[in-house]
C-alpha cells in the first residue's frame, strides 16, 4: 500500500474524470491521498471531498502564493478548522522566493501563523520553500525555540544543508516525481546520503510534476507508484519494503489519519454485527 502525501483533488484539471483518477490510484496501491489547501476561500469544496471519499484526507492553510490574497488568515481560524476529523496536517505554508507572487513579509507573518497552529493542533506543518531555504530554515528553528511542532518539507528540491537542519528538527522530508528526472541526480543523492529511510515519505504534487515517464503530463495519484519504484531502486530496496515502510512514516507524521481510520474501521465491525 501506498500513501500520496499531497496532491491537489479540487483543481479543475480533475473534474472531468475524478472517479477514474481515484480507480487508477487504487490500482496502482495508492490507498491513501492527501488533498492540500491553498486557500481558505477554497477550503469547504476540498473538504466536502474528504468527507464524500473514505481514502482522502485534507490539509488547511494558505500557500505562499496565495498569501497576499488572504493575508489576515489567523491562527485560531485554521485551529477551527483543524478540528475536522477529516482535516489531518495544517498547510502548505511557507516561502516563495522564486515566484515571488506575494509580498515575503506576508509570506513569512503566515508562516508563522500555521506553524502557531501546528503547535496548537499537534498536527503536522506542511513546508513549501522554493528559493528561500535560509529564511524559511531561520523561521522554523526560531518557532521551535518557542515551542515543539512537527511537520515536512514537501515536494523537496533544497540543498543537503536544508535537508540536515529539516532532519534535526525532527521534520520528514517528502520527495515528488522530480527526484526521477535526470537532471535532479543532486536531489536523489542528498536522499541516498542524509535522509533516514524512516523519514521518506512520497507524493505527486499532482496536477503538477508528473514523475518520468510522464513527465510534462498531467500528474495523479497513480503515479506515487513510479516515484516510490524510483527510490526503492535508489535506496537498494525491494519495492514492497519501501512502501510498507514510507506508509508507515506517513502514519507516523499524520497520527490523526490512524485515529480516523481505526474509528472506521470499529465503526464497520459494529455495523457487521449488527
Amino acid at each position: 500500500m501506498l500513501v500520496d502525501s499531497h496532491c491537489h483533488l479540487d483543481f479543475d484539471d480533475f473534474k472531468d474524470d475524478f472517479g477514474e483518477i481515484l480507480a487508477r490510484a487504487h490500482q496502482a496501491g495508492v490507498q491513501t491521498m492527501v488533498s492540500i489547501n491553498t486557500r481558505l476561500a477554497t477550503f469547504p469544496g476540498l473538504l466536502a471531498i474528504a468527507e464524500a471519499h473514505e481514502a482522502i484526507y485534507c490539509s488547511v492553510g494558505v500557500h505562499p502564493h496565495s498569501a497576499e490574497l488572504e493575508p489576515h488568515t489567523k491562527t485560531e481560524t485554521l485551529v477551527s478548522l483543524a478540528e475536522h476529523p477529516k482535516v489531518i496536517a495544517i498547510g502548505e505554508t511557507g516561502l516563495d522566493f522564486y515566484y515571488d507572487k506575494s509580498p515575503r513579509d506576508i509570506q513569512e507573518i503566515l508562516f508563522r501563523n500555521h506553524i502557531a497552529a501546528a503547535r496548537e493542533t499537534g498536527l503536522p506543518v506542511i513546508v513549501h520553500t522554493r528559493d528561500a531555504d535560509d529564511d524559511c530554515m531561520r523561521i522554523l528553528e526560531d518557532e521551535q525555540a518557542k515551542g515543539a511542532f512537527t511537520g515536512l518539507i514537501h515536494c523537496f528540491t533544497a540543498t543537503p544543508k536544508l535537508a540536515e537542519r529539516a532532519l534535526a528538527m525532527g521534520f520528514y522530508i517528502s520527495l515528488s516525481g522530480i527526484v526521477t528526472f535526470k537532471n535532479a541526480a543532486s536531489i536523489a543523492q542528498t536522499v541516498k546520503d542524509i535522509v533516514p529511510l524512516d523519514r521518506i515519505l512520497v507524493e505527486t504534487d499532482a496536477p503538477y510534476l508528473a514523475p518520468a515517464p510522464y513527465r510534462g503530463k498531467r500528474n495523479e495519484p497513480a503515479y506515487t507508484a513510479h516515484t516510490a519504484r524510483f527510490l526503492a531502486t535508489l535506496l537498494e530496496m525491494e519495492y514492497e519494503s519501501f512502501a510498507h515502510q514510507s506508509t508507515e512514516n506517513f502514519y507516523r507524521l499524520f497520527s490523526k489519519a490512524q485515529t480516523v481510520d481505526i474509528r472506521h474501521k470499529r465503526h464497520k465491525r459494529t455495523e457487521t454485527c449488527a
